[in-house]
This record gives structure tokens, C-alpha cells and sequence, in this order.
């Protein structure tokens, strides 16, 4: 992963120079060099430090606008009030129904949307992300939102573990979720897929999740009551065990891998 990292040219920036400390001590934390508020960044990314909290920027004209974490407003504080509640898609998938919030482990948990949607419906979601950046990203957000009086109870029962997940769930020594959550990154081949300025920023930093079917059957090991993969729609199942289960959706589908009903 580091060196993926250096292929990218990731430098840290401090916004104002009241930020140049705390960048430094990030920079020095992921093994990435440090930029000055005032100077030229001469790499592909940067990872901004600013007031607004922390942000990844690709660099060049036709680069897409910043990714950060905001649980507070934007596309999170719209589906928190207006998407569905339990009759979302991922609600069902997930195996929630009237008196049953299970415990879920999403293990690639990227900026924390989906771990969202499922705290907001009463879930405690421990989340696991192995790329450094992201996972700083997501740890940044998390902390901005728990002093809010709405969202912080929301956030309190999400827990962030940064590093390999099919290492982490064939070691976990914790409570045995309930229910394991999938949703690995997928090769596209097709460029004009890669819409959305999250995935064209990742890419290059996160590559294909050539690993799956090992997570799957990681997964598997560890879920006491299933395991939820989240899939484009018209993608194959991951190599290995079939799904016994499938919702589909308009662009995405979830697989799922029952081994013993969710009761209240």
C-alpha cells in the first residue's frame, strides 16, 4: 500500500499555515511528505489540512473537485432524513426487520456511507478500511460529527479499524458480528463507469480488489448470521461460495450468504 502511495506522489498540505504543525505530524504518521501553505505541491494528490477538516485533491486541470467525510450535511445529512429508513435496500440486505438491528462488520468501509445508513437505523457498525488516506478521511469525519447533537449519537456506535481486512477477520478477537458487509472495489474495464470523482480518485490509490474471493471466504468464517456482498448489477458473484439470496437494484445488486436467520 505504501507503495502505491509513492507511485501516486501524495504530498500533505497544511490550508493556512496554523495547520503546518498538525500536517507535519500527519505526513510523518503515513510516511508522506509535507508541503507548505504557501508553496506549489509537485505531487498527483494532496491531502489538505484546513479548518473545514481534512480533504484528498487531485491535482491538474481536469481534476475533480475534493473527497472528504461529512456526516453533517450534504448527500449523508439527506439520506439520514429522507432515504427510506428500513425499507432501503441495504436495510434488507443487511437483515434488518421490526425488533432487529444486528451487529455488522463492514470490512470495506471507504469513506463510511453505507456504515451510515446502517448506525442511523440503530445498527453498531465496526468498520475496517486498509488504505491509510481513506481511512484517515473517514477518521476525520468521524470525529468532526461527534460533538453534534444529532449526528453524534449516529457515530458513537461506528468504530473504525485501520489495516488488512482478511487479516483482521481471520484474527478477530472481538464479539463475532452478526452480520459481515462486503462491497470490494470492482475492475472496471469500462472507463466512462468511473463517474463518480470518489472512485476516480481511489483508483489510482486503491487499484482492483484482486483479493476478494480470500475476503469472502474470511467473511464467511467469521459472520455468525450472514454476509452481504454489494456488487454492480450486472457483475459476476465473487469466486467462490454462490449467493443463495439476491436483491438488485437499479445500478447495484447485493448478494447474499445466509448461515442462520436473524431473529428478535
Amino acid at each position: 500500500m505504501q507503495e502505491r502511495q509513492a507511485a501516486c506522489r501524495i504530498q500533505v498540505m497544511p490550508m493556512a499555515p496554523a495547520f503546518t504543525e498538525a500536517a507535519q505530524a500527519l505526513a510523518s504518521a503515513l510516511g508522506l511528505p509535507c508541503g507548505s501553505s504557501t508553496g506549489p505541491s509537485d505531487g498527483e494528490f494532496a491531502l489538505q489540512l484546513g479548518p473545514a477538516g481534512l480533504q484528498l485533491q487531485q491535482l491538474g486541470a481536469e481534476a475533480p473537485g475534493p473527497v472528504w467525510v461529512d456526516f453533517l450535511q450534504g448527500g449523508a445529512a439527506h439520506r439520514r432524513q429522507f432515504g427510506g429508513g428500513s425499507g432501503q435496500m441495504i436495510a434488507k440486505a443487511a437483515g434488518l426487520q421490526p425488533g432487529v438491528r444486528p451487529y455488522v462488520l463492514d470490512a470495506t468501509a471507504g469513506l463510511g456511507q453505507d456504515a451510515f445508513v446502517l448506525a442511523t437505523l440503530g445498527c453498531r457498525v465496526e468498520m475496517i478500511e486498509r488504505q491509510p488516506i481513506i481511512a484517515q478521511l473517514l477518521r476525520d469525519g468521524l470525529e468532526r460529527a461527534r460533538g453534534d447533537a444529532q449526528v453524534g449519537s449516529i457515530v458513537a456506535r461506528m468504530r473504525l479499524h485501520q489495516g488488512n481486512a482478511i487479516e483482521l477477520l481471520r484474527a478477530w478477537q472481538d464479539e463475532p458480528p452478526q452480520v459481515v458487509y462486503l462491497d470490494p472495489m470492482f475492475p472496471h474495464r469500462d472507463k466512462s463507469a468511473l463517474v463518480k470523482k470518489e472512485m476516480r480518485l481511489f483508483r489510482p490509490l486503491v487499484g482492483d480488489d484482486l483479493d476478494a474471493p480470500a475476503l469472502l471466504e474470511a467473511a464467511l468464517a467469521l459472520a455468525t448470521h450472514r454476509v452481504t456482498v454489494k456488487r454492480p448489477r450486472k457483475a459476476p458473484p465473487i469466486a467462490g461460495v454462490a449467493p443463495s439470496l439476491t436483491l438488485e437494484g437499479k445500478s447495484s445488486r447485493y448478494d447474499i450468504y445466509p448461515k442462520k436467520s436473524l431473529k428478535a
